[in-house]
């Protein structure tokens, strides 16, 4: 196990910056999820803890010691790559030992350390195929072997599931979860797929262009998100976002209405909120509950319904237009066109002093 610490960490090619000054504290044995969309630098952030990016400022440190000028090889990390990036020409037991052939390990020692990883990942009968002969959690699991054996201060994932099917990467994210219970080492791991982030993590990284948006715990982060792309990129369905018109501030908070909203309360925390300026409401599809059309906080229209058995997502268009969308937690016939009204508890929803984009 090891802390990781970057300070002010920048990269950049050329005139571009693409990393843009993060700090990240890493304390030992903890799992720390970096996500985001396509093109935030998860990615180059990890290679850049990795050693395989250079870093252009800042300070990097493994274990108490910078390592900003220190090869891969030198710091005491392993990595999982998206690819499985093993030997279709070696059996398993030779793919995970490769590392360990490199540099010269004592036979007795490479064979206990095989030996172990298989134990590990439950993989001791697989041990002497070939990857042709293994499916694509079997040969991600020889991927994550090679680097158990080199017995890393660090472990480091890039989207290691992303190549897998649905089925497979729910089995994959449990073996990881598990894995991480077993050895109690540092790992970081990158996806752009919240949902793992949200199952695997003991702290989450939200990034979005080169910067941090938010860090904290996964329940941290759904239940109190800093700001709106924080609050929309957890959580599936998304949450629901309307602009609505601030009409009174209170101790309790801000009175809110729009042309589909019915005046309501609610708390700012903190928030900048102005009376009679605008204000972005923000209330997740869990939290929304169908009642008849002339009762709830919001009236609409059934647009669509999507009955998946033990939940019912119900898509509705407002009086003003706008859509917004219900998760309602039991089967339920809803008729398309039909009038619904949706009511909420204002204590779950969250303002923000942010403008939609």
């Amino acid at each position: 196990m090891a802390t990781i610490r970057l300070k002010d960490v920048r990269k950049n090619y050329g005139e571009v910056q693409v990393i843009k000054g993060v700090n990240i504290d890493i304390d030992e044995g903890e799992f720390v999820v970096f996500v985001g969309p396509s093109g935030c630098g998860k990615s180059t952030l990890l290679r850049m803890i990795a050693g395989l990016e250079d870093i252009s400022s800042g300070t990097l440190e493994i274990g108490g010691r910078v390592v900003n000028d220190l090869p891969p090889k030198d710091r005491g990390i392993a990595m999982v790559f998206q690819s499985y990036a093993i030997f279709p020409h070696m059996t398993v037991r030779e793919n995970v030992a490769f590392g360990l052939t490199l540099s010269r390990t004592p036979k007795a020692e490479k064979e206990r350390k095989v030996a172990e990883a298989a134990r590990i990942l439950q993989m001791e009968h697989l041990l002497d195929r070939r990857p042709s002969q293994l499916s694509g959690g079997q040969r991600q699991r020889v991927a994550i072997g090679r680097a158990i054996v080199r017995d890393p201060s660090v472990f480091l994932f890039d989207e290691p599931l992303s190549n897998l099917d649905a089925a497979l990467r729910m089995d994959m994210r449990m073996e990881i979860g598990k894995l991480h219970q077993s050895l109690n080492a540092s790992m970081i791991y990158v996806t752009h797929d919240q949902v793992e982030a949200m199952t695997l993590a003991d702290k989450i990284v939200v990034l979005r262009g080169g910067e941090v948006m938010q860090i904290g715990s996964p329940m941290e982060l759904y239940h109190n998100p800093a700001n709106l792309f924080v609050a929309g990129f957890l959580g599936a369905p998304s949450m629901n976002f309307m602009t609505v018109d601030v009409r009174d501030m209170g101790a309790e908070g801000a009175t809110i209405a729009n042309g589909s909203l019915d005046p309501i309360s609610v708390g700012t925390k903190g928030r900048p909120i102005v009376k009679g300026g605008k204000a972005t409401l923000g209330i997740r599809p869990q939290y929304m509950q169908p009642t008849a059309p002339d009762q709830g906080m919001l009236h609409g229209t059934v647009a669509l319904t999507e009955r998946l058995g033990s939940e019912t997502v119900v898509d509705v268009t407002l009086r003003d237009g706008s859509q917004v969308i219900a998760a309602i937690a039991e089967d339920r016939v809803l008729q398309p066109g039909s009038e619904i009204g949706l009511s909420f508890d204002p204590a779950m929803a969250h303002l923000f002093d942010e403008a939609l984009t």
